[in-house]
């Protein structure tokens, strides 16, 4: 019943979103098209359900060959691979939008675990990739709104970000869903979306650990 009432808050929701937002994404379209490289969307092949794989849409807020630069696939805190209208695509989260376009289509949910490349996808350990994507992967989650600021923490790490990735943030993200998959309704899916509204406004706010009193605590 979770399943079916899940997908049909997506759509509507979507859907609604799509046409609430539409006045807001043509002003970003043409904004994007005649500032940085002039590209609009950003498309890349992402893990989704049962780990089979799918393209992802996001607005452009990096430069093109932003992969072959610099820390490749992980962006950090005031990266300048990342155009000055990106940044405020970025930090607004606005540059998730398009998303919605693969929530209707059926490929990822409003909530669940966020879907990543597949070098992203390596750095979990085999238990993990074995089941984070039993669900859709979302356009926010539980990991989203608790690694926020996640940017900020690899730049501040002593390590070399993909080896701090794969050794603190990939374990804990894989916790985090997974205790999502256990705790999975409609209601943690409706608080996980105002908290993710919440976060946007007060970065630094520590309420989820309020609501959820049972979930892992970020190292």
């Amino acid at each position: 019943m979770y399943k079916y009432s899940k997908r049909f808050i997506d759509i509507t929701i979507a859907a609604l979103v799509l046409i609430v937002c539409l006045p807001l994404l043509l002003p970003i379209v043409l904004l994007l098209k005649i500032t940085g490289e002039g590209h609009i969307f950003y498309f890349q092949k992402r893990v989704g359900y049962k780990n089979t794989y799918f393209s992802i849409w996001k607005f452009a807020t990096m430069l093109k060959d932003s992969p072959n630069m610099k820390s490749g696939t992980i962006t950090l805190k005031n990266d300048t691979r990342v155009t000055p209208v990106g940044r405020f695509l970025r930090k607004t989260k606005l540059n998730e939008v398009p998303q919605i376009i693969n929530v209707l289509k059926g490929d990822m949910s409003l909530v669940g675990p966020r879907p990543v490349d597949e070098k992203a996808f390596n750095m979990y350990a085999q238990d993990i990739k074995d089941t984070i994507y039993n669900v859709k992967p979302g356009i926010t989650g539980v990991g989203s709104i608790v690694f926020r600021d996640e940017e900020s923490i690899i730049s501040s790490a002593q390590t070399a970000p993909h080896v701090f990735m794969e050794d603190v943030i990939a374990p804990h993200k894989g916790e985090l869903e997974l205790w999502y998959q256990q705790h999975a309704s409609i209601r943690t899916d409706i608080l996980l979306i105002l908290l993710t509204a919440w976060v946007i406004f007060f970065p630094k706010s520590k309420l989820h650990y309020k609501i959820f009193k049972t979930l892992p605590r970020r190292i």
